[in-house]
This record gives structure tokens, sequence and C-alpha cells, in this order.
């Protein structure tokens, strides 16, 4: 990250620029040092992906990503997929890390019968064959909400809904996690188990 600019300082909410930060940039930025690189400000995450708020603001200031306790309790209330968790004087991302420091103790749940995920077509020859995998992150994301699922493919490109059995998935032993903010887990869903292919 660029160091901070001399205008920047004591300015609230803006960026290494000094030009404002706005909620999308705030939370693209916490997503960024939550979720992937806390190391690129010098946070140090317990193995549950918390920091202390008071360390993050510091930190973040101290790289030219200047905003108040009260914009980052803003943006976390607001965020319409609740990607971060406030407890306390700590926050966290509540799901998507690929940090290797941070194993977040998902609690197992029972899914409903049925859960989908939100692709793009480009993805679907590798998904055929190999069904879905965490990738970089430490697990796959399901939703239990179709619309959801193509929100989250729609990021991409135009989206493909996959239909995921999560059913016959637990009845063959797999086991699915939940999130702070509602996200279906799992480490991974085998081809056999994905429906609706185009």
């Amino acid at each position: 990250m660029p160091p901070l600019a001399k205008k920047a300082r004591n300015v609230p909410d803006c960026a290494p620029d000094g030009q404002m930060m706005d909620d999308t940039q705030i939370s693209k930025f916490l997503s960024y040092v939550l979720r992937h690189r806390p190391d690129s400000i010098g946070l140090t995450p317990d193995t549950q992906g918390w920091v202390q708020v008071a360390d993050l603001l510091r930190l973040a200031a101290a790289h030219g990503r200047v905003f108040s306790e009260a914009r980052l309790r803003g943006v976390v209330a607001n965020n319409d997929k609740q990607r971060f968790t406030l407890q306390g004087g700590r926050i966290r991302a509540a799901q998507g890390h690929s940090a290797p420091q941070i194993a977040i103790a998902h609690r197992v749940c029972e899914p409903p019968p049925v859960l989908f995920h939100g692709t793009v077509a480009r993805f679907l020859p590798a998904i055929r064959a190999q069904g879905l995998r965490a990738g970089t992150r430490h697990h796959v994301h399901l939703s239990d909400d179709y619309d959801m699922a193509v929100k989250v493919g729609q990021r991409r490109g135009k989206a493909v809904v996959l239909r995921v059995d999560a059913a016959a998935m637990r009845s063959a032993g797999y086991v699915f996690y939940r999130a702070d903010n509602g996200v279906w887990l799992a480490d991974g869903v085998p081809p056999d188990f994905l429906k609706d292919f185009p």
C-alpha cells in the first residue's frame, strides 16, 4: 500500500491520496485485511480471525486508511451481506478467509435439503469435472436463498446457479457449517451432488 500522504493526516475517512473513502471502499479494505492479508497492515488475528478494533483503526491509519470507529460500525451494520462480525471491541470477517493463520471453528449445522451456488458459465467445465472446490479460501460458499446465489454469480458476469443436493451429501457423511452471517459452508461439493447444469 502507498505511504500515508501528508494531506491525509487527521482527515477522517480518507484514503492514502487524501480522498474521502465511501462505505464500499471501507468494506473492500476490511474484506482484504480481515479475510486475506492482515499482514499487509501489520494485523495479527487470532486463529478465529478476531482482531481488536483499536488495532485495526490504528494500523489502517498508519497505512493511509483513516476512518473512525463510528464509521466502521456503520459500515458493518449496513453491509448487505453481513460480511463482518463485531463482538465487543473485536471484529472479524464472517467467512471467506484465505489467510492461513485463520481457521474459524464454524458451527456444524444440519443444512436444508437444497442449497445453491452462484457462479458463471466459464467455470462450469471445471465444476463438472471436479465439483465445487474452495480454491484459495477455506470453504465453498453456499446459500439457502436462490436470489442471493444469483447476486453472488453476477459479480463475475451472467450468473449460473447450481443446485446442491445437501440432503444427499449429509447422508453420505459430508459436513456443513454456518458462518456468523448465515452463509452455508462446505469443504467441497463433489460433482455428483450438483444439479441444474445448463
